[in-house]
C-alpha cells in the first residue's frame, strides 16, 4: 500500500482483498491503533472496524428488558425535588 497526500491529510488506498477480509465498505469508521512492539521490531498497527450507528442501536435494543407488570410511571414523582 502506498501513502498519498489528500488535502492536508494522508490517505492509504486499501486493496480489495483486504477490504473483503476486513468486511468494510464505503463510509465505515476504522480505528487504527499502534500495536505493542518488541525491541528492534518495526512499528505495527491494528485495524478495527467501528460499529455503525445502526449496529450500536441494535446492540442497545438487545439489552432492553420489559417493565414489571405493576410498573406505573408517575410524572410528578419523577420531577419532585
Amino acid at each position: 500500500m502506498q501513502v498519498a497526500k489528500w488535502g492536508n491529510s494522508l490517505a492509504v488506498r486499501l486493496p480489495v482483498a483486504l477490504v473483503q477480509e476486513l468486511g468494510i465498505s464505503d463510509g465505515d469508521e476504522l480505528l487504527l491503533q499502534p500495536a505493542p512492539r518488541k525491541a528492534k521490531q518495526p512499528a505495527r498497527v491494528t485495524v478495527v472496524r467501528q460499529p455503525g450507528k445502526l449496529e450500536q442501536l441494535q446492540a442497545v435494543r438487545r439489552l432492553r428488558a420489559p417493565w414489571p407488570a405493576d410498573f406505573a410511571f408517575d410524572r410528578d414523582e419523577a420531577n419532585a425535588r
